[in-house]
């Protein structure tokens, strides 16, 4: 009998090529091969006459071979295999590409179960490799609900499908039960052995909605109860509270007043910095509602205290922004602040690491290059990282690691619908900034297709006549990556050229080196360019008030959210400002999701539109991080039951004593799933 954790290789016709393959799927032991939850299923159990099939919908029919096999070689690569087959409703003629074995498998006379799907056409109805298997054998691929797997190179559904079958037979009776007995039966949960046996091989839908929903269940039950134990290890973890917090200097040095929502905000990190535990704390507001003066009031009050604090942003650009925003305001404040990138040169970085490491510095502003082995802080206190969503778990563990229980903000411009926030966030604190700094206007925003170029084009003109300036976003970087996609490389040599050669047009994109990014945003910035053509580099914090328009070339490449925070970089100044996607794509669900952007500014309105659309797995982008990896549960689909796992966990955690050791099983899996948090929950 195999174990869970035994080789996928301990399995028949799984060698080592094979094992490789399936690797990549994130499969090495028969646990992660019956974890491999299936992404779909057909419905293959309703068998129809041949007059009853319908071009385009896949079914299962019985029909008799009535014609010999005949395969015919066409050209190099290219065989074909014809047959004709039977049943009480007519014939139906199937043809069989590289595949000459099928003229064998095929017994004139003989009957089978045939799927697959029919195409009409001027000769009538026909098909094209269809599955099969004889009409007198138990069914594999027909006469069964049949999973349907995400796949890779050299592993066929077929393969996975029977190499599934065979880990679950090995495995039976040594699947470990994590959900407590009384917690299964307050929620009518199945046991685990038949969720898994049931999620691959389903009798009904019936059985196959009651599998789900307990593996659903779990997998929000477990993941809330780590996120519980690591907000109590943080609460256990004694710090000496803040003597000194008095932002007030801070704030008489603004140019501006603060916003009632930026003031709630500092007065929730004031109030953690006065408890004896640190402060992790999330910060989450719409594109420009003034998440960065939050956060300079939580850096003051830490250098009040002689601490350091490390704000790390997702790119260059940003960071380089935050430095040029906040270095001025603290200088005048005697907080010194230093900027650490991957693109400074070897004395820059040398001079930046002393500064850090002798405690001169007392802000550091970088990239992901703050995480890095050889920078060591004299009193790192507080760690704040910007667009949250897109560092996760393990990057902002490593970055706490270079301290001693620091306090933690995180901020994200992103705006994300509260159920999302409750699973990438729920062992934070949250705060709300729902409220935009006066001035801030409305954009407008329009879809136009190809046909309005001329117009548009026009618009720009009259845009830049009265002194402002346009960002024109593109999906690809250079020609040849998808012919359909306009380049930012193309489009902007064409726009310098050919449309506007009186103008002078700039191009970003992220192939460019650190400090060729860094010259054109300055240059862009200082009004010297007209139009600046871009990748969705600029996405995020970039900051010209000047800028009235936004235009996005194949917007339907970019999901709601993305469009949203390109359109919030426009609009930062007193004039009045546009935003135009462009697309040319008419299937109406695409169209219908673009106009929610035309109607709507809420930034979590979008959100919660993006996800219900798109799904979890592409709101931020497939590999951004942050997500936690569910196989069965969707964010979008099983909101009630995220809200009773989370509840279930809550109330089990309270009552448990050590789960280490009651729940050995639980506690298991719960430290599988945060394994690469580097958290410790010993």
């Amino acid at each position: 009998m195999a174990t869970l954790f035994d080789p996928v290789t301990v399995l028949d016709g799984i060698g080592r090529t094979r094992a490789a393959a399936l690797e990549g799927l994130g499969i090495r032991t028969l646990y992660d091969l019956i974890a491999h939850f299936p992404r779909d299923y057909e419905d293959r159990t309703r068998l129809l006459r041949i007059d009853q099939l319908e071009p385009d919908h896949p079914a299962c029919f019985e029909a008799m071979v009535i014609s010999q096999p005949r395969t015919s070689h066409i050209r190099k690569g290219l065989d074909l295999t014809k047959v004709t087959v039977a049943d009480q409703g007519g014939r139906l003629p199937l043809t069989f590409f590289n595949q000459p074995y099928v003229a064998e498998q095929l017994q004139y006379g003989a009957s089978y179960i045939f799927y697959g799907k029919p195409e009409g056409g001027l000769i009538g109805t026909q098909m094209t490799n269809p599955s099969f298997e004889r009409a007198d054998t138990p069914g594999i691929v027909t006469r069964r609900i049949l999973p349907v797997y995400a796949l890779t190179a050299g592993i066929s559904n077929k393969l996975l499908t029977k190499a599934v079958s065979q880990a679950l037979d090995a495995c039976r009776g040594h699947l470990p039960e994590v959900l407590p007995e009384a917690l299964r039966q307050k929620f009518e949960l199945c046991d685990v052995e038949f969720a898994y046996e049931t999620i691959h091989r389903p009798p009904d839908f019936q059985a196959l909605d009651k599998a789900r929903r307990r593996l659903v269940f779990e997998e929000f039950f477990v993941f809330s109860a780590g996120l519980a134990l690591i907000r109590a290890r943080r609460a256990e973890a004694p710090r000496p509270p803040y003597a000194r917090c008095d932002p007030s200097p801070l704030f008489a040095a603004l140019p501006f007043p603060l916003t009632g929502a930026q003031r709630r905000a500092i007065d929730d990190i004031l109030a953690d910095f006065a408890l004896d535990k640190p402060m992790n704390r999330l910060v989450q507001g719409d594109v420009g509602s003034g998440k960065t003066m939050i956060a300079a009031a939580a850096i003051y009050c830490a250098a009040q205290n002689g601490k350091q604090a490390a704000l790390m942003a997702p790119t260059e650009i940003l960071a380089e922004q935050h430095y040029r925003h906040l270095q001025p305001l603290f200088a005048g404040l005697g907080v010194e602040t230093v900027l650490l990138t991957g693109s400074l040169g070897a004395a820059a970085k040398r001079r930046a690491r002393e500064a850090i490491a002798g405690g001169t510095a007392q802000l550091v502003i970088g990239t992901h290059a703050l995480l890095t082995g050889n920078v060591e802080f004299a009193a790192l206190d507080l760690v704040i990282a910007d667009e949250q969503h897109r560092f996760g778990v393990a990057q902002r563990a490593a970055l706490q690691a270079k301290a001693e229980n620091p306090h933690l903000l995180v901020m994200s411009a992103t705006p994300i619908p509260r159920t999302l926030s409750l699973i990438l966030y729920g062992d934070l604190d949250l705060s709300i900034v729902d409220e935009l700094p006066p001035g801030r206007q409305a954009i407008d925003t329009f879809l136009v297709g190809e046909r309005l170029r001329a117009r548009l084009n026009g618009f720009i003109r009259r845009q830049t006549d009265e002194g402002h300036q346009v960002y024109i976003v593109c999906p690809a970087v250079e020609e040849g990556e998808d012919a359909s996609l306009k380049s930012a490389e193309a489009w902007a040599q064409t726009l310098q050229q050919t449309v506007f050669p009186d103008l002078t047009v700039g191009l970003l994109h992220g192939r460019m080196k650190g400090a060729e990014k860094e010259a054109v945003m300055a240059r862009f910035a200082a009004g010297e360019m007209r139009i600046l053509v871009s990748t969705t580099v600029i996405e995020v914090g970039v900051d010209v008030p000047n800028a009235t328009l936004m235009i996005v070339e194949n917007a339907e490449r970019f999901g709601l959210s993305q469009l949203h925070q390109l359109r919030g970089r426009v609009g930062r100044g007193s004039a009045k400002s546009y935003c135009v996607l462009c697309s040319d794509h008419r299937d109406p669900d695409t169209r219908a999701r673009l106009k929610t952007l035309c109607e709507t500014g809420d930034g979590f309105r979008i959100a919660q539109a993006d996800l219900e659309q798109r799904g979890p797995g592409d709101f931020f982008g497939r590999r951004q991080h942050g997500l936690p990896a569910f196989k069965a549960a969707s964010l979008s689909c099983d909101l009630e039951t995220l809200k009773d796992a989370q509840e279930a966990a809550a109330a089990f955690l309270a009552e448990q004593g050590g789960i280490e050791a009651e729940c050995p099983a639980l506690f298991a899996r719960i430290r599988a799933l945060f394994a690469d948090s580097e958290t410790s929950f010993n």
